[in-house]
């Protein structure tokens, strides 16, 4: 039987509530949850000192107040709006590397089990180019696996790949994702696992049908992924919509469902995290009115 934990990522909290006391106090006290996954959008591991080290500090002493744990550190739309380690240029895949050797730098200061994220995009020419494709995603994943070992000497215990909804950034279907999965764990320094996310099962080009099904992806790979990102969405595009009434009337994800599915994978303990993303330009009582609604419902269905 799959025992579930419910927490959220703290993209909520990106240009709202930047200070860890005050996202700090929403997780714990307005919300009652007690697991975080920490988004980059509100450090960036390139800060620089003195910045750096007193943010983490702060943080630190903030979360421990608070009972907190953070699970593991995440990309944020920052960093999804680079190429990554699938950059065309070697000296920008170089610079990506750097990027997340710091990212688990981070990750092992805060105390976290895990960091990863987006991985990398290839740009529309290298996709379309059948050699320069296949060079990049073996670039990809060359990189993930000396991560795995710099992840390793940092004393973290996995790191994490989220499957993606565009075509260019692999994994997007489900085959992908096992055969990619394969090849880095065989010769990675400790496990990469997957994240997926029920909003990314919309790529304009798969496989086979199962991959606009997220209950397919989770039924497949939930053995896999000990994370999963939840988040309302109709499978047409990546909404991070909330759980509200009005949200739930028009989305496909339904928790027993998704239990379901995770427990047809043979999963011991999968973290649901919640990554409920509003437009900036929405207004902040909003915003904290539907992350709770959406914690309250998918409470009814985790103890």
């Amino acid at each position: 039987m799959t025992r579930f934990v419910l927490a959220i990522n703290n993209c909520f909290a990106v240009k709202r509530w930047p200070n860890p006391e005050d996202w700090s106090n929403i997780v714990a006290n307005e919300l009652g949850l007690k697991i975080v996954q920490f988004s980059y959008d509100l450090l960036d591991p390139r800060t620089t000192e003195p910045a750096l080290s007193a943010m983490i500090s702060r943080i630190k002493r903030i979360i421990n107040k608070y009972g907190i744990t953070i699970h593991s550190t995440f990309t944020g739309l920052a960093a999804y709006s680079y190429n990554l380690l699938a950059h065309p240029d070697p000296l920008m895949r170089a610079d990506a590397f750097d990027w997340y050797v710091r990212a688990i730098e981070i990750a092992s200061k805060l105390r976290a089990e895990a960091t990863g994220g987006h991985i990398g995009a290839l740009s529309w020419v290298d996709y379309l180019n059948d050699r320069r494709r296949e060079f990049l995603i073996n670039a990809v994943t060359n990189s993930l696996i000396r991560l795995s070992s710099i992840a390793k000497d940092k004393g973290l215990k996995m790191l994490l790949w989220e499957p993606m909804p565009v075509v260019r950034e692999p994994p997007h279907t489900i085959d992908q994702a096992k055969k990619l999965l394969n090849i880095v764990n065989s010769e990675s320094d400790l496990p990469i696992r997957l994240c997926i996310d029920l909003g990314h099962a919309c790529a304009w080009r798969v496989d086979r049908k199962e991959d606009l099904d997220p209950y397919a992806w989770l039924r497949e790979l939930g053995a896999f992924s000990p994370v999963v990102h939840v988040q309302q969405t109709d499978g047409r595009a990546d909404r991070h919509w909330p759980f509200t009434e009005e949200y739930n009337k028009r989305g496909i994800i339904k928790p027993d469902k998704v239990l379901d599915a995770i427990e047809d994978s043979g999963a011991k303990e999968v973290l649901l995290v919640l990554e409920i993303i509003h437009p900036f330009e929405e207004r902040e009582e909003k915003v904290l009115r539907d992350i709770k609604e959406s914690v309250e419902y998918w409470k009814k269905y985790i103890s």
